[in-house]
Order: structure tokens, then sequence, then C-alpha cells
């Protein structure tokens, strides 16, 4: 491991209880800033309901012994689902906005990072934090883990949360793409990074000062996406990680796996070919190998399953690889900011 990771991994890794709930409220009195946390949701009427009534109870009502929340809007952004997941999330407090109705006149396309991008328009907080939808046994650590260093640590610009991630007997089996496509390419290619328990995790943070510069992969590439691009905007030492315990939810199939990996390697490439983040010698090179390739739009993928004869019958997929620009350059995030 390098010696910068070695030394950012004390000087930027915490856990949630290093920072108590009064401790934040004071510092967010203090510095007068806002917290939203968005949930982007697809078909999650399961648990989203849950997750939203524990922050409105715990984090949105003012505490009794200050008149003071700490979380001021709680959105969840319906990234398209066909269930109940609106009506359970607004029964239970949150304000629902459908993706298709945020900017209209760029067509939303399917991905989570489509719908954390256009959550930039609806939101209002100077802290945004972002919370998977799918999460079981939730904790409101989750939120003041990760918001906590941004209230505190002025320096800080993006925190990622860090936890155990159980699958079946194993205590750590979860995160299979982290450790079989994610790790290695950030070890490889930006090892600055090295030292981000969960890259791919869904539970961050950050300043809306620096989301509005990034650009947002659409797809499952988004959180590698944001990592590397924030890496190369404002340095190693403005990321922090915050150890939130167990994180539980809904753990996909190995097909749906693959596709993700390819969007997460498809964001990486391009980053590659561009030399995003990529550490340099004194000379201004490189010190990383580069990747040849890579296309913008649509990545095909070609999988296998076993049809009805009982032979395996490929199927094509399409993954999305298409990027957003930063929202700070779309003209109405600037008419809207203006106008507040």
């Amino acid at each position: 491991m390098l010696d910068e990771v070695g030394q950012w991994l004390r000087r930027r890794s915490w856990r949630a209880a290093d920072r108590p709930l009064e401790e934040l409220l004071a510092a967010k009195r203090r510095t007068g800033a806002t917290v939203s946390v968005v949930l982007p949701a697809l078909n999650e009427e399961a648990t989203v309901g849950d997750i939203v009534s524990i922050i409105r109870r715990e984090l949105a009502s003012p505490h009794p012994a200050t008149g003071t929340a700490l979380v001021d809007e709680v959105i969840v952004m319906n990234s398209g689902s066909t269930d109940g997941t609106g009506a359970v999330a607004a029964a239970a407090g949150a304000r629902v906005v459908h993706r298709d109705d945020v900017l209209p006149r760029i067509p939303a396309r399917p991905g989570k990072g489509e719908v954390l991008w256009r959550s930039l328009l609806v939101t209002h907080g100077d802290i945004i934090c972002f919370v998977d939808a799918d999460l079981r046994e939730f904790s409101s650590d989750f939120v003041t883990g990760i918001v906590g260093p941004l209230l505190t640590e002025p320096d800080v610009d993006l925190v990622k949360a860090m936890y155990d991630r159980p699958l079946r007997d194993s205590p750590a089996g979860g995160g299979r793409v982290t450790e079989l496509v994610a790790r290695p390419l950030l070890n490889l290619h930006w090892p600055r990074l090295a030292g981000l328990v969960q890259p791919l995790g869904g539970e961050y943070a950050a300043r809306r000062s620096l989301l509005e510069r990034l650009p947002f992969p659409v797809g499952y590439g988004v959180e590698l996406g944001l990592l590397v691009d924030a890496l190369d905007l404002v340095g190693l030492d403005a990321l922090a990680q915050v150890d939130v315990g167990v994180r539980l939810h809904r753990n996909q199939d190995g097909l749906a796996l693959g596709r993700m990996a390819t969007a997460i390697y498809a964001t990486a490439q391009r980053r590659i070919e561009r030399g995003v983040g990529l550490a340099r010698d004194r000379g201004g090179h490189r010190d990383g190998p580069s990747v040849l390739g890579g296309r913008s739009g649509v990545t095909p993928l070609t999988q296998f399953e076993r049809g009805e004869g009982g032979t395996f019958e490929p199927r094509g997929h399409l993954v999305d690889a298409e990027e957003r620009p930063p929202m700070g350059t779309v003209p109405e995030y600037g008419q809207r900011r203006v106008a507040a």
C-alpha cells in the first residue's frame, strides 16, 4: 500500500460513534449548512417505507434538547417503479419525485446514476446524502455517520460509508463486484483510492459544490465514476470514510452482477483513456497502464442461460455506459440556483 494511502486511512477513517448526534446538531447550527437525504428507488416498496420513517423520526424532527433537526428534507427519487414504492414512501413522509418529471426536455434513461444526477435539481441542501432504498434493518447511523465529517471537517468534500456485507454464511461475502472488479481496477489504475473499503457502496454524502461539478454515469458505474472524478478534482485528502456497522440488502444474481460489472468497467475504461485521476511521475507521465478501446453510449454484453431444450442460449444485453454532464453546466440548474 502506498504511504499516502496509509496516512489517509489513519487521518480520514472514522466510526459513526465518533460524532454523536448532539455534536452534529451543534456543528449544523454553527455552519448553517442544510442537509438533503436522497433515496433512489426502483420497486422497493418492501423496504423504502421503514428507511424513510426512521430518518424522519430520528433525524428530520426537531431534537428535544435543541429544537434543531439534522436532516432538512427526505426525497425519494422514483426511478420508474411499477409497484407501490411511491405511495409507501409518501405515506412514510418522504417527498416523492418521479424521474421523468425532472428536466423533461432531456428524456430520462434507466439507471441509478440518472436519478442521482437529476436529484440535484430537486434538492436544496448544501450537503446531499445518498442512501439505497433496499436496505433492511436500517439504522440512522448510515446518515449521521457520513454527514458528520462534512459538518465538522471543512476540508472534507465526500464521505463514503463502510460496513460489513454478509451473504449467506459469510460475514463478508457480499460486495462481489467490488472484490472482483472495482477493487482490482482501483488498485491498478488509481492506487490512491485503494484505502476505500466500500468504493461501490450506495451510501455516501458530498457537498453540493462538488457534486454539481462532476459528470454522472447514468447506470451502475456512477459510484466508481464519482470517486475517480472527485479524486481528480479535489484530491485524496478531501475524501473520507466512516464505519456504520453492517449493511443488509437484497443481493442480486450472477447475471445481474455481470451487467453491473460491465457498466463499472466501461466507466473505468473511459477515465483511463482520458487519464482522469491517474497519478503521474515528475515528467507528467501516467504511472498506471492504459486500456485500449472504449465507446460512449451503450456497451453490448452477451450472457448465457439454459433454454427450454436444455441447451445454453445467448442473451444479448445493452449496458448503458452513457454519462450526464456536470449539473452545474445545465442551464435549468443555473436558473434554479439564481432564483433560489
